[in-house]
């Protein structure tokens, strides 16, 4: 099913709004995780039916499980429709985000495609405006994690195709701007030490397994797996 440039114009928003024992702790080899994520509906596992589901965070939690390392503490911020403005401000001003970003060993984030996306909404014409934002914003944040926690792994994710369903001329024009949103978001974590994950590869030439909802842009639960699985290629060196 072919989706014309102007149903994107009416559709909603993009990626819509115990300690262990002491023996346990001193495994030989074995290193404590405390995994921190942060973005928008896709880490929080929003479906493509609306409903929320197991998230790629929630996959990469359960792989830390199965490596030799105590998970010691798991939070997803994640937040259906939020973006790189609304992260920002929790980053800076969240007391609790600021905590768990204090304590992480392990930052996952994905942001700024909320912000491409209400521009397309509100003005195509002004589509960049959105880029530069979450270009800006991201900036903020990756900064503002190295004040608070100098030694985090930190990883972010680059978006796959979300407009796959779209007709060729919608293509044409849509594709680019997701293609430039995530060399800004490439971009950025690569000047701030941070590593970029890219999922495109993974999903778009199997999108209709992933993203089976024509009028839906989120993934299915196979899909997050799928998308935890590239962040795992990258994270799991960090982990030994």
């Amino acid at each position: 099913m072919k989706k014309s440039f102007a149903a994107l114009l009416a559709a909603s928003t993009l990626f819509s709004f115990a300690p262990l024992t002491a023996y346990a702790d001193h495994q030989e080899g074995q290193k404590n995780v405390e995994y921190v994520a942060l973005g928008d509906s896709i880490a929080a596992g929003m479906t493509p039916y609306g409903d929320i589901d197991k998230s790629y965070p929630d996959f990469i939690s359960s792989y830390f499980k199965r490596s030799n390392v105590s998970l010691k503490d798991y939070d997803n911020f994640g937040v259906p429709g939020y973006t790189s403005e609304q992260l920002k401000n929790d980053v800076l001003a969240n007391p609790e985000v600021i905590k768990e970003i204090r304590g992480a060993t392990h930052i996952t984030i994905n942001i700024g495609a909320n912000d491409l996306f209400r521009k397309l909404m509100t003005d195509p014409r002004n589509a960049w405006e959105g880029i530069e934002a979450a270009k800006a914003n991201l900036q903020t944040i990756l900064e503002k994690i190295d004040l608070l926690n100098a030694d985090v792994h930190v990883y972010v994710m680059g978006y796959y195709n979300p407009f796959s369903y779209y007709d060729k001329e919608s293509q044409n024009f849509l594709v680019p701007l997701n293609d430039a949103l995530n060399s800004a978001i490439e971009e950025k974590a690569g000047s701030n030490g941070d590593l970029y994950v890219p999922t495109g590869g993974k999903i778009d030439s199997h999108f209709e397994k992933y993203m089976p909802n024509p009028e839906d842009n989120h993934l299915n639960v196979k899909g997050y797996k799928a998308i935890a699985k590239q962040f795992w290629h990258v994270m799991e060196k960090d982990v030994k």
